[in-house]
């Protein structure tokens, strides 16, 4: 009897926390949703505050360096991304969250210079959330 009552307990603890990660991932995965929404509304102010006070940030043209950046380093980076590419957009294709501090997002850049030449670049970034701020934001494509 004893057994059953800890097989019960321990069910009902296994339960309760996929419930918890499962609800996690789902806020981690809607945040994530929101962030492409301010990207595609260049709305650099508010994505800014989206990460922690000084999150890491690693992408092709940093290396393999990790660098912290400020929410004003953030929005002046951005500012200058949409005065090169006025259009800058991102399309979302698959948000893949992981447990309850990761998601991971494929999508596809694309934008007009001024000489009007176009890109479209498939990206992918895994996201750490902590806290309900993004603290890391690490960014892979081809840069060749």
């Amino acid at each position: 009897m004893k057994a059953i009552g800890i097989l019960l307990a321990f069910g009902l603890f296994f339960t309760a926390c996929q419930s918890s990660s499962s609800s996690m991932e789902e806020k981690n995965k809607a945040l994530i949703e929101r962030y492409f929404i301010l990207f595609n509304q260049h709305d650099w102010k508010a994505l800014s505050e989206m990460y922690a006070d000084s999150a890491e940030f690693k992408d092709p043209t940093s290396g393999r360096k990790v660098i912290k950046k400020t929410k004003a380093q953030f929005v002046e980076e951005y500012t200058g991304l949409q005065q090169q590419f006025p259009d800058v957009h991102d399309q979302v294709l698959n948000v893949y969250p992981s447990g309850d501090k990761q998601v991971t997002v494929e999508f596809v850049s694309t934008g007009t210079g001024a000489d009007q030449k176009k890109f479209e670049l498939p990206i992918a970034v895994i996201f750490r959330i902590e806290n309900g701020k993004i603290v890391q934001d690490f960014t892979y494509y081809d840069n060749f």
